[in-house]
């Protein structure tokens, strides 16, 4: 497994091309593991900081022309270059704009990761289901042979949310439990979250590094629903900042015995 001890020295620079109710929170959230966010969505520098960038992050949530301009700008120049790129179809199925641009992007930029949920999962997938909104919904599909008939069509790992995670490129899959449901109701800890999985994959790109991810924000989320929910933001800056400091810890430690 990959330690957020590695994604604090590695320190990679984030490009966040993401929505505006969570820009903030996913830069603090990314400076307090260790990485450096840079949120920069103006077609007119996005292959610029793609370039100097560890990795890209493409965050739907509140589309408009610009921002899509920026992310296939961002996107391209990621995958001349080999950079990864992360994508948060949020709310693909939520109108036809959403789900024409989730297409789009999926048709002419290389995704490394899609992180998502069962319901922006079946709106790729062309499934059935009654997504709310960017929230996951409910459906009768099987979000396991959803995500690997996505990973195997868009050649990428898809990491897929709920009360078991799911990850898988297509021909392995893990199943990751844990977590705390009322981190859903705090609004872009999903975003966040994508953010996490771009500073873990870039460290090491692979579906481990993923994994490793999914896994670390579960912990994340555990420790941060400890006390009153009106405290739970400020929990989370905490864990990750804490976790990330106690990976580093027991690294240490560790090495000191040989």
């Amino acid at each position: 497994m990959i330690t957020s001890y590695e994604v604090r020295q590695k320190n990679p620079l984030i490009h966040c091309i993401t929505n505006i109710v969570v820009a903030n929170f996913q830069a603090n959230g990314l400076l307090a593991m260790g990485a450096s966010p840079i949120m920069a969505d103006a077609p007119e520098e996005a292959s610029d900081i793609a370039r100097i960038a560890n990795a890209v992050v493409l965050n739907i949530g509140t589309l408009n022309q610009r921002t899509v301009d920026a992310m296939v700008l961002a996107g391209k120049t990621a995958n001349q270059l080999n950079i990864p790129v992360v994508f948060d179809p949020v709310g693909a199925g939520a109108s036809p704009y959403r789900l024409t641009t989730t297409r789009r992007l999926l048709k002419e930029i290389n995704m490394s990761v899609i992180r998502c949920n069962a319901g922006e999962l079946a709106a790729i997938a062309g499934v059935d289901w009654q997504a709310k909104g960017v929230d996951a919904g409910a459906g009768q599909a099987d979000v396991t042979a959803m995500a690997k008939h996505v990973a195997s069509t868009f050649n990428t790992i898809v990491a897929v949310t709920g009360e078991k995670d799911i990850v898988t490129d297509g021909l392995q899959t893990a199943a990751i439990l844990g977590g705390d449901a009322r981190l859903t109701q705090i609004t872009g800890a999903g975003c966040l979250l994508s953010a996490v999985v771009a500073a873990f994959y870039c460290t090491r790109p692979s579906m481990e590094a993923v994994i490793s991810a999914m896994t670390f924000y579960k912990r994340v989320g555990e420790q941060a629903v400890q006390g009153t929910f009106g405290d739970i933001v400020s929990h989370l800056m905490t864990a990750l900042f804490e976790l990330s400091q106690e990976d580093e810890h027991e690294r240490n430690t560790h090495n000191s015995r040989f």
